[in-house]
């Protein structure tokens, strides 16, 4: 099949790319549903009963486009995080707000850096706008932050993105470290702060609030600890200039009126959000003794998920994901190596775990039987 000749030449260019094969897709081809669905780094507890009551209520005016500024979840976050208003933007998840931020910042050739390995959507963004992604690889399972200020210094990038807790592996890094990587940077170069995993990471992992320094913008989400994924809501925090350039690019009506007021009632709901990262800290306590009874490690995680080490390398991880899917466990697990020696397992429940305590012994002794 050639292209369509309308195409640009750079969309020409490009390989139909799906960053994640979803689990419903997973659950087409298998011919079933999953047993444990704990690969996508939802939260299994699910959103604040406030939040799902102010969202069925808001349900009934869904023939109203949502307000094209989400004025009162800004207000809320505003207060929420002691900014001002005018250093929020909410957008479609983390991912919505990349993309625009990309479209805002990167052309053809224009440097990025990021680490090997990292959230590949931003790649995805980059890519689509014609930029040059330079990849860091980890560094003892960790993003490595002198080696991406020395890439941003050698090609004078114009974005730099770092997690912290980072995905795939939970892995994180202290205030003092982020700073210096910020001091480091070269003139003109943005950090990308990406925060989806913040609100169960140690105190020590997140810097104060400084909206209005100019070289970071940090990304936040209500997809994970306030278990909102399916309303894709996130908002990012940085200097107003720069915060009011998203108006110029950025789809004025992707917030739903159901997904505004929902997040703004699972904000209002710190209680239900402690009692979900504490159950979360459980869930990765557990699911590094399952690991450990196996003889396996884990990686210490500040994130809803643990990366376990299969003890081998990329293929052997993948027949254990393979495994672990036949048996009716959704889990996915790094795209290079070395970390793609692991598999990554959202924290769920109770039961989500018994499953995957029962599963992951015998998925393993497949997966050794198969090589």
């Amino acid at each position: 099949m050639t292209d369509d000749p309308r195409l640009t030449p750079l969309a020409a260019s490009l390989p139909p790319t799906v960053p994640f094969v979803g689990p419903e897709e997973l659950e087409r081809r298998r011919g079933a549903p999953f047993r444990a669905r704990l690969g996508a780094n939802e939260s299994v507890f699910g959103p604040s009963p406030r939040a799902v009551a102010a969202m069925a209520e808001a349900a009934a005016e869904s023939w109203k486009y949502g307000d094209s500024t989400s004025h009162d979840l800004r207000m809320a976050l505003a207060v929420h995080h002691g900014v001002p208003p005018d250093s929020i933007i909410v957008g479609e998840g983390i991912d919505g707000l990349l993309g625009t931020l990309v479209r805002l910042v990167v052309g053809p050739g224009t440097p990025v850096v990021t680490s090997r390995g990292a959230y590949p959507t931003f790649n995805y963004h980059v890519a689509g706008f014609g930029g040059a992604l330079h990849a860091i690889p980890f560094t003892a399972d960790h993003e490595d932050p002198e080696r991406l200020v020395a890439k941003a210094r050698e090609v004078d990038a114009r974005l730099v993105y770092f997690s912290n807790p980072d995905n795939p592996m939970g892995t994180w890094h202290d205030t003092a470290t982020i700073a210096r990587m910020r001091d480091a940077l070269p003139r003109g170069s943005l950090l990308i702060l990406d925060e989806a995993y913040a609100d169960f990471a140690p105190s020590e992992a997140i810097p104060p609030m400084t909206p209005d320094d100019t070289r970071v913008i940090r990304m936040r989400t209500f997809s994970k600890a306030y278990g909102l994924a399916g309303a894709r809501v996130g908002y990012a925090i940085g200097p107003a200039p720069l915060i009011a350039a998203f108006e110029r690019v950025r789809n004025h009506f992707g917030m739903t009126r159901v997904s505004q007021v929902g997040a703004q009632a699972a904000l209002q709901d710190q209680d239900w959000l402690a009692s979900v990262t504490a159950q979360v800290a459980e869930g990765r306590a557990r699911l590094g003794r399952i690991a450990s009874d196996l003889g396996l490690s884990s990686i210490p995680s500040a994130a809803n998920f643990v990366a376990i080490d299969c003890g081998g390398d990329g293929a052997l991880a993948r027949a254990v994901l393979e495994e672990l899917g036949e048996r009716g466990v959704f889990v996915r697990m790094p795209g290079v190596s070395p970390l793609d020696r692991c598999i990554r397992v959202s924290c769920g429940t109770p039961a989500d775990l018994d499953i995957v305590e029962e599963t992951l012994g015998p998925a393993l002794a497949a997966a050794a039987a198969r090589r």
